[in-house]
């Protein structure tokens, strides 16, 4: 059951929705803004809605994975199922094996996990736009406050280390991101900014960024 939760749920979160909602409006995502497939590379090239329509099937995937991940295993099939759809949607076999950085695909799993420490992080990650505009940081703070809020809600154990390793992966992804952070050349939420140089696949770009 453990292998089988493992294909479902990578085949779901392989699923490149903001691929194809990019398709739907005639682009390719991933030759605009950051080339990114997410929501907020949506939102900024197509506008709010296609973006929430992203959000919203990205988050669906992880729930998703988790909820038939725990029909068939149990708790270890929610943690199963929700790390390896994080992978799918990050190495999407329909492009190329390239995809986002899991953050939606994410926050489905924690809602199946955990509707609570979802709703906080929700919170963070609002306030955290507000003030900054930074979606990236909201992101990496989210990540990282997620397996403690997991841990003082009373989740079960397995979920909190489970999460605290997607944690990890989620944090890595956003190095470029951080790195800019850093710098001060990091893109704000309504900035208007040229896209980066994207390195070719043959020169080992992945579209994470």
């Amino acid at each position: 059951m453990w292998i089988v939760t493992a294909v479902i749920a990578y085949f779901l979160g392989a699923i490149p929705f903001g691929f194809i909602v990019g398709k739907m409006k005639g682009i390719d995502i991933r030759q605009h803004g950051s080339g990114n497939i997410g929501f907020t590379n949506t939102w900024r090239t197509l506008g709010i809605g296609p973006g929430l329509v992203v959000l919203l099937c990205d988050g669906w995937k992880g729930w998703m994975s988790a909820f038939i991940g725990f029909q068939l295993a149990g708790e270890a099939g929610v943690l199963i199922g929700g790390l390896v759809a994080i992978l799918g949607h990050s190495f999407s076999c329909f492009i190329n094996f390239k995809g986002g950085k899991g953050i939606a695909t994410g926050g489905g799993v924690l809602l199946f996990m955990s509707p609570v420490t979802l709703a906080i992080l929700l919170a963070e990650v609002a306030l955290v736009c507000a003030v900054t505009r930074y979606m990236s940081l909201a992101s990496i703070l989210a990540a990282w406050l997620a397996p403690m809020i997991l841990y003082f809600t009373g989740a079960p154990q397995n979920y909190v280390i489970g999460i605290a390793l997607a944690a990890m992966y989620v944090i890595f992804l956003h190095v470029p991101n951080i790195k800019r952070l850093m710098k001060g050349t990091e893109n704000k939420l309504g900035q208007k900014k040229p896209p980066e140089p994207k390195k070719t696949e043959a020169e080992g770009g992945i579209s994470h960024e």
